[in-house]
């Protein structure tokens, strides 16, 4: 076989099912080996970007690695915002980039970039196999990496001239079962009993405990064993963007998300606290606001698999190298269930400081009223992506996630266009379950060209579109801090309906209440691509809201 028929053979005993892609000429021999494979799905997107944005969906949905595969030069490039996004929040990846020959590598070729060298700070490794007796141990090492101890995407630099080179089988097979011996690299930790003993102890003399949960929730049995830890203990749980779903958004020990657009119950209770739990929670400053004060009076416990992140951010009180599930398993039976009652009265008042959107003498929908009707017609029970921006915050906000995994949204690098993409990934990947995208005007017009891909394959996304006719969180914060000095935030879009009919799609508008309440039903019955068009109400806020370079407890809530 030659060396591309060997990656083909090797992804399939990866258990690869789906690879997202856009061909060309660097990797036009690995598109032949496609083309007598029947047990991989290609799903041709119209822009790599949206392969890897899709892939990552994919994997997020799932907790398998995502694949993507894009050609050399531009098609390299254009993956690297795609790849960011999936390093920022932990996903894992294999991503392929074509490359052109070996003798042809450094002499400025036709679509030649050293994308082994650019993709460096945004992979958790990557490689260039320059020898098609590498590639065996390269995949091995590639899929071990990108799905052990803290996940991330891996990227594999695909010369032309190796992947047409003559492969004889060896012992390949064999080694694909082995965990590879990368010598540095020390993925999963053993938690020191005394400190599993020292935080229960700590827990069981707080008086305003807090646990604390990030996207280091979102693994493996994580999320039934912090259900079941929080509600025998009665400990309250607050959430940074990356760890909603973890934990039952509706749950009565639930106070929401934490730090810039955190809710007031979280935030109070977090900046309150005088034991904090935190899992898998990297302390980002979209999380923290000012350092300086935040929790300024908490004894502070972290749980992370990457040591890297321990004391990073934060100053921490008990730094703990392992897993989160490994953590709460060992405090099982070393914490004792206490009544806080003052605290959870505390909490029960700042519960209740919930905002009601106010009209005014706006006629318009409110989003919140979107997103209840969507709430209402999936049952709580859909997989949501999002782009980013005020869109991104009302979802986290008023949608209650009933599971892990069902929230996909790009926190670190905050990447508009990434929703559409996403959803396409994850209805790949569950093609029974409601998959549904809430975007912006602005951001959905980053990606719209991957409703063909969704209308090819047939995917079951539904899109709801919040056209506000403004670039809506740059132009809060213009409004807040700015003087209203509205700086090219003003967006004109198309007729999305007429936009969906010309793609195959099917297209809907709303602009009352009633109308977004049949719509949203209308859309959940229809098989296939729904684009929802809501007009909502032009200069609406997301609130509460931290000013930049303020504490937690400056937050403006109205």
């Amino acid at each position: 076989m030659n060396g591309a028929q060997l990656l083909i053979e090797m992804l399939i005993e990866k258990n690869i099912e789906t690879i997202f892609g856009y061909p060309g000429g660097a990797v036009l021999p690995i598109y032949d080996a496609l083309y007598d494979c029947d047990r991989i799905q290609h799903v041709l997107v119209r822009h790599e970007q949206a392969a890897v944005h899709a892939a990552d969906g994919y994997a997020r949905a799932t907790g398998r690695p995502g694949v993507a595969l894009v050609t050399s030069g531009p098609g390299a490039t254009n993956a690297v915002t795609g790849i960011a996004t999936a390093f920022m929040d932990s996903v894992p990846l294999i991503v392929l980039t074509g490359q052109v020959s070996t003798e042809l590598i450094g002499l400025d070729s036709f679509q030649e970039v050293d994308i082994y060298g650019m993709t460096m700070p945004v992979t958790k490794h990557n490689y260039i196999v320059r020898d098609i007796g590498d590639l065996p141990k390269i995949i091995n090492e590639a899929f071990h990496v990108a799905t052990t101890g803290r996940p991330g995407p891996v990227l594999i630099d695909l010369p032309k001239n190796v992947m047409n080179a003559e492969f004889t089988a060896g012992k390949k097979s064999s080694e694909q079962h082995i965990p590879p011996f990368i010598r540095g690299y020390r993925p999963e930790h053993s938690i020191d009993p005394a400190d599993i003993q020292l935080a229960a102890e700590r827990l069981n003399r707080a008086e305003r405990p807090l646990i604390l949960i990030g996207g280091g929730c979102i693994q493996e049995d994580t999320p039934a064993l912090l259900k079941e830890f929080a509600e025998q203990y009665n400990l309250p749980v607050a959430s940074t963007l990356m760890g909603l779903g973890a934990f039952p958004s509706g749950h009565s020990l639930h106070l929401g998300m934490v730090g810039m657009h955190g809710t007031v119950a979280a935030n109070r209770a977090l900046q309150s606290a005088d034991v904090v739990l935190c899992l898998g929670v990297r302390f980002s400053d979209r999380v923290t606001g000012n350092r300086k004060a935040f929790s300024p009076g908490s004894y502070k416990i972290q749980v992370d698999l990457d040591t890297s992140e321990l004391n990073k951010n934060i100053p921490i009180d008990l730094a703990v190298a392992g897993s989160c599930s490994d953590m709460l398993r060992g405090m099982r039976g070393q914490v004792h269930r206490v009544e806080h009652s003052a605290w959870e009265k505390q909490i029960g008042i700042w519960s209740r400081r919930s905002l009601k959107s106010s009209r005014g003498q706006d006629t318009k929908l409110t989003p919140q009223e979107v997103i209840r009707c969507i709430q209402k017609a999936t049952a709580g029970d859909a997989i949501i992506a999002t782009d980013v921006g005020q869109h991104q915050i009302w979802t986290a906000t008023h949608y209650d996630f009933s599971e892990a995994r069902s929230f996909l949204t790009s926190g670190g690098l905050g990447t508009m266009g990434y929703g559409l993409p996403a959803a396409i990934g994850a209805a790949v990947a569950f093609p029974d379950r409601h998959v549904v995208c809430i975007t912006g005007d602005g951001s959905f017009q980053m990606n719209m060209q991957e409703m063909m891909t969704a209308v090819d394959h047939g995917l079951n996304v539904k899109v709801a579109i919040f056209k506000n006719g403004y670039l809506g969180m740059v132009r809060q914060w213009q409004q807040l801090f700015l003087g209203r000095r509205y700086s090219s935030v003003r967006i004109s879009s198309p007729d999305f309906v007429a936009l969906a009919e010309s793609f195959g799609a099917r297209g809907f508008r709303a602009r009352t209440l009633a109308e977004a309440e049949q719509i949203t039903r209308l859309a959940l019955q229809t098989e296939g691509l729904v684009i929802m068009e809501f007009d909502i109400t032009e200069e609406s806020n997301v609130y509460p809201i931290v000013p930049p370079g303020s504490g937690n407890q400056d937050m403006i809530v109205e």
